[in-house]
């Protein structure tokens, strides 16, 4: 009897380790392999701890973003910085020199994976990104933990029949990519629609080749004057339902305004 007795407990014991074991792998896990923007959060609270001066911003390329042994597009790559990675920034140039995809940028000296090298800044942003199908009032939650100038207002208007929802995104930015890429993310634009150029005619439309099932409508909507950027919009819908989502500038500020009417 005192021998099943033995038996239960030593197999309890052994259970006990294996569960800890895994708990600690899933830990280091989770912190040295960041897998969202929460993980890279809790990551930067500690990195920032340690060094308080130390500087962080986040990929925003869809497709991930070069590392280059110099500081020019010709240099040889290091590696792929996939998208949303944190890396710290080592040495920042302040002026454009370049520009990538419409975008103005410098190289920036960066340190990723225990490796240095220099990256486009055009795709590197202050701001983590939104995780996939985030609710966008706790991404602004999230993010007004860092930038309290962040804010987020919704409504609700229309009709009891067709009701509006409006949700509008506040950023502390007047880069337009950087506002295009969080909307992109948060409210799930198709891939293939890329960044806009600055330059290009007052008024242009770009479809969607590949529309999700049911979607009836999916377009981006660009209007500029004398090549500069007025208001990008992201313009969907169904049977069930018509969304826009527009990106406009205010003064230093970026809004992005989500408008759903369900029919």
């Amino acid at each position: 009897m005192k021998k099943v007795a033995y038996s239960i407990a030593a197999v309890a014991l052994i259970s006990l380790f294996a569960a800890c074991k895994n708990d600690v792998q899933n830990t280091l896990t989770s912190n040295e392999f960041p897998a969202d923007a929460s993980h890279d959060l809790a990551v930067a609270d500690i990195g920032d701890a340690e060094n308080p001066s130390a500087q962080y911003l986040y990929v925003t390329a869809p497709s991930g973003l070069t590392l280059r042994e110099y500081n020019n597009l010709n240099s040889d790559k290091l590696a792929r910085m996939p998208y949303g990675t944190r890396v710290e920034v080592l040495t920042s140039e302040e002026n454009a020199t370049m520009t990538v995809g419409g975008i103005r940028g410098a190289m920036n000296e960066v340190a990723f994976n225990h490796q240095k090298g220099f990256a486009f800044t055009g795709y590197l942003s202050k701001f983590f990104p939104p995780e996939p199908n985030i609710n966008a009032k706790i991404y602004a939650d999230d993010l007004q933990q860092l930038f309290p100038n962040v804010s987020f207002s919704e409504t609700i208007g229309g009709t009891v029949s067709e009701p509006v929802n409006t949700q509008t995104l506040s950023l502390p930015t007047a880069q337009w990519h950087e506002a295009f890429f969080i909307a992109q993310r948060l409210f799930d634009f198709p891939k293939e629609f890329a960044f806009p150029n600055q330059k290009g005619p007052n008024s242009e439309t770009l479809f969607d080749g590949k529309p999700k099932k049911g979607i009836w409508k999916s377009e981006l909507q660009i209007t500029r004057k004398d090549n500069t950027l007025e208001k990008i919009e992201y313009v969907y819908g169904s049977e069930t339902f018509d969304s826009t989502v527009s990106i406009v500038q205010d003064g230093e500020t970026m809004k992005i305004t989500k408008s759903e009417t369900i029919k």
